[in-house]
């Protein structure tokens, strides 16, 4: 046909099994709409809505998965700064009692102030006892806990020894218990100092793993719903640019139903449905309205019929009356001769018939290869009896072996017969009408052309003459419909119709059909 063809993608929802634009085009085949439904309809359904809903609950699921990793993390942060500040509160008072040991030492003053931090310090380790063997580990802790119960055990000593401070012994003991003292003081505080600076660096790590969850998780939800909008807009906007140009090429005459590519149906599937029924519709309208033109057709023909039908009638009435008054002055050879004559002549009326009733008879449409020559015959013959009461002359010529097209011969006889009427309606009496058979100017298409030498169509009205129900005749003497069908069966076939007239000067229509380029027997 002349429209575009709609292309088939691989991954479309629908597309057009029947490319509009190619010499084997055929119509429609009747029952393909329900083939059509069926093969839509008969796929797994992913709908638009389903795919919003599953956008939705990945992008939810994704966001309660970081939210739930984000909250985890964030409470280990505040246990960590909660246990941070107990192990800085624990080295804080440990620092104080040796502080105070050493003024002890000193000046001999704050050993009950040493003895209470020290007591301070093993409440906390107390207090944090599973955290604390959690962060430094079993050996670690195993360690720092003996040194602090005999860090206390010799502050207490210490105390007793200093109810009796006098004597040689009290001097040495003293001393041995100031060596000691020191010793387990400085690993129990260097132990505490490596236990902050190892919680202080979980707290840090953690902080890390905070802000990377964060960061990983906003840039993956930003690609995860900018794929899945792309997806969604690629479906949509692909689907709605199939179906314009499916609009398109329904608007100048190509039926075919739409029909699946996808694997899935979805909205669109139900959308393809209803304009599969509208083209049913559509293709039955017109085959009636064509049928409706054909039968307007036939009877602008029946004058010409009529009057050809006289000449036999006639012809056998007189027979006829000579047979009945001279039957028995006739011999045998005479009586069976005009017979015979009578039989030809109900044989010459039944061929001006029967060409009248194939035309006008309605039938599905059969395609099969044309010979574009023989099929102008017929029809001018067709028309030769209108055409010879209108006083004009008729002249047809044929580019000799021309290739053959393909289509339904009373559809196509249709519209040259509808050119052949409508040239004539424009000639005067006593013109000629030349119908001309030959290759296009476009390859591999063959033309015919209708030329009359009558008024001409004006320029302002040039534009409108195939818009259905346009007509410049008078009222009551024709529709406006002629040339609309006639373009609509011309584009079906794949062709086209065009006009080129002068005003004053005659018109010249010309019809553009695809050679058939498929063995004929096919």
């Amino acid at each position: 046909m002349d429209n575009p063809a709609v292309p088939a993608a691989p991954m479309d929802d629908m597309a057009s099994a029947f490319p509009g634009a190619q010499n084997n085009t055929r119509p429609p085949v009747r029952g393909a709409t329900e083939q059509a439904r069926h093969a839509l309809m008969g796929r797994p359904l992913f709908s638009l809505k389903l795919h919003l809903y599953l956008g939705s609950l990945l992008t939810f699921i994704f966001g309660l998965v970081v939210a739930v990793a984000l909250l985890s993390t964030s409470s280990t942060v505040d246990e960590k700064l909660v246990f941070l500040d107990a192990a800085n509160e624990f080295v804080m008072e440990l620092q104080q009692a040796r502080r105070f040991e050493k003024n002890f030492f000193l000046y001999k003053t704050n050993l009950p102030e040493a003895i209470d931090y020290a007591d301070r310090a093993r409440d906390i380790l107390k207090r944090n006892l599973e955290q604390l063997k959690s962060v430094m580990g079993a050996g670690p802790f195993a360690i720092m806990q003996p040194h602090l119960e005999r860090y206390q055990e010799l502050l207490g000593r210490l105390a007793d020894l200093e109810k009796n401070p006098q004597g040689q012994e009290y001097q040495r003991e003293r001393e041995a218990i100031q060596l000691e003292l020191r010793d387990h003081g400085q690993k129990m505080v260097s132990l505490a100092e490596n236990l902050v600076q190892k919680e202080k660096e979980m707290v840090n790590a953690a902080t890390r793993r905070f802000r990377t969850i964060l960061i990983f998780s906003l840039c993956f939800l930003t690609v995860f719903m900018l794929v899945v909008t792309w997806l969604l807009k690629e479906r949509i906007m692909a689907s709605i640019g199939r179906f314009g140009s499916y609009a398109q090429r329904i608007a100048v005459g190509d039926y075919t139903p739409i029909l699946p590519v996808r694997k899935y149906r979805d909205e669109f599937s139900v959308l393809a449905l209803a304009i599969n029924q509208m083209i049913d519709e559509i293709q039955k309208r017109e085959d009636f309205l064509i049928q409706s033109h054909k039968m307007r057709a036939v009877g602008t023909l029946t004058a010409g019929v009529a009057h050809e039908l006289n000449n036999p009638l006639n012809n056998i009435m007189l027979t006829a009356h000579m047979l009945l008054e001279d039957y028995a002055g006739l011999d045998d050879g005479q009586r069976q001769e005009m017979v015979s004559d009578m039989v030809d002549e109900v044989g010459r009326a039944q061929k001006i018939i029967r060409n009248l009733l194939d035309f006008a008879r309605e039938s599905g449409s059969t395609l099969e290869p044309l010979d574009l020559r023989e099929l102008m015959e017929e029809t001018v013959k067709l028309a030769a009896n209108q055409v010879k009461l209108s006083g004009i002359k008729t002249e047809l010529s044929a580019v000799d072996n021309l290739p053959r097209v393909h289509g339904d011969r009373q559809q196509l006889q249709q519209v040259f017969l509808n050119l052949i009427l409508n040239a004539m309606d424009a000639s005067p009496k006593g013109a000629k009408i030349q119908i001309m058979v030959l290759p296009a100017d476009e390859p591999n298409y063959l033309a015919v052309k209708v030329v009359d030498h009558g008024s001409g169509i004006p320029p302002h009205v040039a534009a409108s003459i195939f818009d259905p129900f346009f007509t410049t005749k008078a009222p009551g003497k024709g529709t406006g419909l002629g040339l609309s069908v006639s373009q609509g069966i011309v584009v079906k076939h794949g062709g086209k119709i065009s006009v080129n007239s002068r005003e004053g000067a005659g018109s010249t229509f010309t019809v553009t059909l695809p050679i058939t380029t498929i063995p004929a027997e096919i």
